[in-house]
């Protein structure tokens, strides 16, 4: 069995103090402030989670930032919110953060919901319908020539390419980042970017040559202003869609969504609640806003360890190296 990385049980007590806390919770009883900052992509699932808590607890006062995965952490790890929306895994350099933080900040991570990276063009293009992993690097890795569309393909018209990207302290670009140029590639710097995936679909919208890229839940949004492209990794070009993101059909650009709720936050009844709530209608609440809900067997896996306050990380070993594969094998 793998070893996780600072994986273990701080005890029920401290996050769950029976398995019908929540239902003996009557509307509004509950009142107090929950501090909520991170992920773009993940926002929109969250703050629809925190609009139907509100119709149940109206005195709970729920705030949800969006200064991106990285800067979501970076606020997480001093303590300053209570959850960190993250649209990848913690990494050691974030966990460490936390841990050397005076008094440390023990966490417990749990998925929400997968996601896929759409590729997406101006309504206009006509010319572009499916990029392959490939011809992706060629235009983003640092040092790529391609200035132009013909560059990538000499039957496509010489119009200029403009990149639309999110910023680099978001989970996205992380992801995008490590699928593309690896561990110790980089992309190019010539790219528009925003922490605000709003403003890139607005940027891609209205830009003849514009090529970028953002969560699905943004293109679904958005299906009457942007173009998504296919992506061909070798088996044929496949469009996201809430089938091909859950069973990793999209390749390589599907992946899973999380919250981190400190634990001495989670002793609180209001987020203690919160988050029950959330996983239980993670699913439906997903689905709602555009991104695809996990298998049951997963959501049982996090209510199970958010009831039992099981802190860490699952994505990293005992050495701090980063753990990959499949939610359903890593998570458990």
């Amino acid at each position: 069995m793998r070893t996780r990385f600072a994986l273990g049980l701080v005890g029920t007590a401290a996050v769950l103090t029976g398995g019908a806390a929540l239902a003996m919770q009557s509307s509004g009883s509950l009142s107090g402030d929950i501090k909520i900052d991170g992920s773009s992509t993940v926002y929109p699932i969250t703050e629809a989670v925190a609009e139907e808590f509100r119709k149940l607890h109206p005195n709970v006062r729920i705030t949800v930032g969006v200064s991106g995965t990285g800067g979501g952490f970076k606020r997480f790890a001093v303590g300053e919110t209570d959850i960190s929306n993250a649209s990848r895994p913690i990494k050691k350099a974030e966990h460490d953060a936390a841990m050397n933080a005076n008094p440390p900040v023990e966490y417990i991570e749990i998925p929400v919901a997968f996601d896929g990276l759409s590729f997406v063009v101006n309504k206009s293009n006509t010319w572009c319908d499916t990029l392959t992993v490939d011809q992706i690097k060629a235009i983003f890795l640092d040092g790529s020539t391609v200035k132009t569309w013909k560059d990538i393909n000499p039957q496509w018209p010489s119009t200029p390419i403009k990149l639309y990207s999110p910023g680099t302290d978001s989970g996205t670009f992380d992801y995008f980042k490590e699928v593309v140029a690896g561990d110790k590639g980089s992309i190019r710097g010539d790219m528009s970017v925003s922490e605000d995936d709003n403003v890139l679909v607005r940027g891609v919208e209205g830009d003849t040559g514009a090529l970028g890229f953002f969560g699905c839940a943004y293109y679904f949004e958005n299906k009457d202003k942007l173009k998504v492209l296919a992506i061909d990794a070798g088996k044929g070009p496949v469009t996201p869609t809430h089938e091909t993101v859950e069973t990793g059909t999209y390749a390589p650009f599907s992946r899973p969504l999380f919250i981190y709720v400190n634990k001495n936050s989670a002793s609180r009844p209001e987020v203690k609640a919160f988050v029950e709530f959330y996983i239980k209608e993670s699913n439906r609440l997903s689905n709602d806003v555009g991104y695809v809900g996990l298998p049951q067997d997963i959501v049982r896996r996090a209510m199970k360890n958010f009831a039992a306050g099981k802190t860490g990380t699952q994505f990293l070993d005992a050495a701090g190296e980063k753990v990959s594969g499949s939610l359903d094998k890593v998570y458990k």
